[in-house]
């Protein structure tokens, strides 16, 4: 009844939304002035000025000056913006102000940014009572990666779970899997995150900007925000009369990683569309201890577009993208006496040595996976008065195929089909004593069915909705937030018989045999936050957060009953599961002046419930082997998670092109009454340590702009807290990886004919293992006696942009 209820007042509103006359809700208002250095009152051209509510903006011309129309008469939050100055953000009211000039005050740190994940509306970073970090564009052009959130691991207080070069799932302050939702333009992306080897379907070429909330986002998301959030958003619109478009190219040497891209984008009138289509392939990535990793390329290509008109009634975007992803399965066997790794034979009933061709091929072998991810949203935005209502549809479908059989390569085994419709209903009341109040309804729909001939977990069908309200008071220097939520998620499961061939029959088939048990389960939960932020000058602040998440249990947990190719075990769900609940803390202070700035987050964090797998033993104490794979299986216990991130940017006077930057950032995880071998929480991050100096030469005999050169290390301790019960982990040695890099903007004719960025990664070729690789514990090499497989090693990436600029 929820279901139907919930479904059919949703697209009810969604139709009365679209049918309105948005030219007569709201009349029309425009903004214009200049903007000047402060210090020296020279006007300043290029400056962006931008809504991030409205999405529109435009840019300062050669004298400064600016104009925007088609804005609605409200009162909305403008960021003015130029690099080497200082961010104003600032609310304005259109409907009594249309000329306001700006003068920009000169910065060489700058820390101050507006966000708006897990906010009701843009906001300063600084008055979010909530971490919040934010990754510009220029950090994902001047460091290597293989993909977005390999991009972010670096960041102080993420991480990422890796099988190999080619697969990452995200982990914030040592909690991943379905407690991290990844939002991509405004719909959560649902892609069977369950799984070990299952990693995020975005195009990395069509991220601009990534916010990334750390702390319960429960709040705004729902169930599996437990970690938080990280939103990836694309380029913001041209300003009106602009077509732009750049080619981007990556070229890595260690494994060979070939990445194109071509992006066209434009803006006609308040018509606008950005299209985007990239390519990236590598082979095999390699290490001083291994070698060649064989199976370890992938191959990749997406195309994305987005469609709307911006108008003073707000806007209208469709958003429609289609991702694929061809990455091998590392398995790790090799041979027993040379240690050398071997592949099955064409006829899958032997095996043989790797060739180096194989090595080099783009084209991985089997085992593989085949994954298809298609994407649409239609995302509106529409004031009704001085309130604005926003309302979004969007449909995702995933395919994803696991192929194992050598004699017969295109022959999948798993097939996983997945269909999700997620939908957010969110409507903010007119701002009345500095009172912003908003409340909404957001949830999804799914249905999961299995294709393939070998199952892991059931098919199954989800809905849930979570209702919402979020309260924002601003006092002068205080900002205080507040907010509750009720979650309801119901998901039921298919029951699956097979015969002795492993033939789906019905239940009352002579010999047939279970696999999978039907259930019917319903989650209920209650999360909410209250936070306040104080702005104690102009260059210090602090900020109190705390928050209530709520998760329930996925379908693997539940459900899981097979062998999974990816992980090298076979996994075990339980469906007494209960849904985790966490309460936790943040303090957070800072302060930003011209030379230096820093920021100290604290975080205490209690998870009841928590589910983790843990390998099983038989009676006699060894461990658990079914079709010659360890068993682990989904159990719960009571988690405490503590720890924090400090970053310390310093630009000693006088020498302001010097950049030293600093991160640290530690977690401490363990599980409540447990013994010593099983205490520490599996797959924690160890302590990181992050240093470098970064020197800006600024313009160079006019030909040469915005160039740097940077060089610094990553050092990761030893990892002795780590969950030992049944052998399921070990302790993971420390190691240190030096990097280096450089780049400039080539200008000629006062325009930039191209960009170019070199980073080179693990300088040194140190062999080590992440905490969080999988393919540690592939199997040992009996030639030297190491077990499992290593990261990658030295890798020099080379990144060339070329700006495309058309005549109006």
């Amino acid at each position: 009844m929820l279901k139907t209820i919930s479904l059919w007042l949703f697209l009810l509103t969604f139709i009365a939304v679209s049918a309105i006359e948005p030219a007569n809700t709201i009349s029309k208002a425009t903004l214009q002035g200049i903007i000047t250095d402060q210090h020296s009152g020279e006007a300043l051209p290029g400056v962006s000025v931008y809504f991030p509510d409205l999405k529109t903006g435009t840019v300062s011309k050669h004298d400064g000056t600016y104009f925007i129309g088609q804005l609605p008469s409200v009162k909305v939050l403008v960021q003015i913006h130029s690099t080497g100055y200082k961010l104003i953000a600032q609310t304005i009211d259109l409907k009594q102000i249309s000329r306001m000039d700006f003068a920009l005050e000169p910065a060489i740190t700058e820390i101050s940014e507006v966000v708006v994940t897990g906010q009701s509306g843009g906001t300063e970073k600084n008055r979010a009572p909530a971490p919040v970090i934010t990754i510009p564009a220029t950090y994902l052009l001047e460091n290597s990666s293989t993909s977005i959130i390999d991009a972010l691991a670096s960041e102080p207080g993420i991480s990422q779970i890796t099988t190999g070069a080619g697969i990452s799932k995200p982990v914030i302050r040592g909690l991943g899997y379905n407690r991290v939702v990844v939002v991509n333009d405004g719909i959560r992306q649902e892609g069977q995150q369950w799984g070990d080897e299952h990693g995020i379907e975005i195009d990395e070429f069509s991220v601009s900007k990534v916010e990334i909330l750390k702390g319960p986002a429960s709040l705004s998301y729902g169930s599996d925000a437990m970690a938080g959030a990280i939103n990836l958003i694309s380029a913001p619109f041209l300003p009106s009369g602009a077509i732009e478009g750049k080619v981007q190219s990556n070229f890595q040497t260690n494994n060979g990683l070939i990445g194109n891209s071509l992006n066209l984008a434009g803006n006609k009138n308040g018509f606008v569309w950005d299209i985007t289509a990239s390519d990236k392939r590598a082979h095999a990535y390699k290490n001083k201890y291994d070698g060649p990793v064989y199976n370890s390329g992938f191959r990749e290509n997406a195309l994305s577009g987005i469609l709307g008109i911006n108008r003073a009634w707000g806007f209208s975007h469709l958003h429609l993208s289609m991702y694929h992803l061809k990455p091998g399965i590392v398995e790790g066997e090799r041979d027993s006496i040379t240690g050398a790794f071997i592949k099955p034979s064409p006829d899958g009933d032997s095996t043989i040595p790797v060739s180096s061709a194989d090595y080099k091929s783009y084209h991985p072998e089997v085992p593989f996976q085949q994954i298809n991810h298609y994407k649409a949203l239609i995302d509106n935005s529409i004031y009704i008065g001085q309130g604005n209502l926003k309302a979004s549809l969007g449909f995702q479908q995933n395919h994803r195929k696991e192929f194992a059989n050598a004699s017969d390569p295109d022959e999948f085994e798993l097939y996983f089909l997945l269909n999700t419709i997620n939908y957010n209903l969110r409507y903010a009341f007119p701002e009345v004593n500095n009172y912003n109040l908003s409340v909404g309804v957001n949830g999804m729909w799914q249905q999961s069915e299995n294709k393939g001939e070998e199952f892991l977990v059931p098919a199954y069908s989800l809905f849930d909705a979570g209702f919402f309200g979020i309260l924002k008071k601003t006092a002068g220097q205080f900002d205080i937030v507040g907010g509750l939520r009720a979650d309801r998620r119901t998901q039921q499961s298919e029951a699956l018989f097979l015969n002795d061939d492993g033939e789906v029959v019905d239940a009352g088939t002579n010999g047939a045999s279970e696999r999978f048990s039907a259930f019917d389960r319903t989650f209920s939960g209650f999360s909410g936050s209250l936070g306040a932020s104080w702005q104690i000058s102009k260059s210090v602040y602090t900020k109190l957060n705390v928050a209530r998440g709520f998760r329930a249990p996925n379908i693997s947990e539940l459900g899981s009953n097979g062998v999974h190719e990816g992980t090298l075990r076979y996994e075990k769900g339980n469906t007494e599961l209960k849904p985790e609940t966490s309460l936790q803390f943040d303090l957070t202070a800072g302060f930003n002046t011209l030379h230096v700035a820093a920021e100290l987050n604290l975080f205490s964090n209690t998870v009841n419930h928590f589910i983790y797998s843990r390998k099983q033993n038989d009676a006699n104490g060894n461990h658990l082997l079914i079709d010659d794979m360890p068993v682990f299986q989904f159990t719960s216990g009571k988690a405490n998670l503590k720890g924090g991130e400090f970053t310390l940017d310093i630009h000693p006077h006088p020498l302001d092109w010097l950049h030293i930057e600093n991160s640290a950032s530690y977690v401490h995880a363990t599980l409540q009454d447990q013994p010593d071998s099983s205490r520490y929480l599996p797959l924690t991050p160890p302590f990181r340590w992050t240093s470098g100096i970064k020197t800006e030469f600024g313009n160079i005999h006019g030909h040469l702009e915005n160039l740097y050169l940077k060089i610094g290390f990553d050092w990761y301790a030893r990892q002795n807290n780590y969950f030992a019960a049944y052998g399921t982990e070990t302790a993971t040695p420390g190691y240190f990886l030096l990097n280096m890099g450089a780049g400039t903007d080539v200008v000629w004719g006062d325009k930039t004919r191209f960009s170019l960025y070199v980073s080179a990664g693990n300088l040194t070729n140190t062999a080590y293992q992440s905490h969080l690789s999988r393919l540690k514990y592939a199997a040992t090499n009996n030639a030297t006696g190491r077990n499992g497989i290593f990261n990658m090693g030295r890798n020099v990436s080379f990144k060339l942009v070329i700006p495309i600029g058309f005549s109006n």
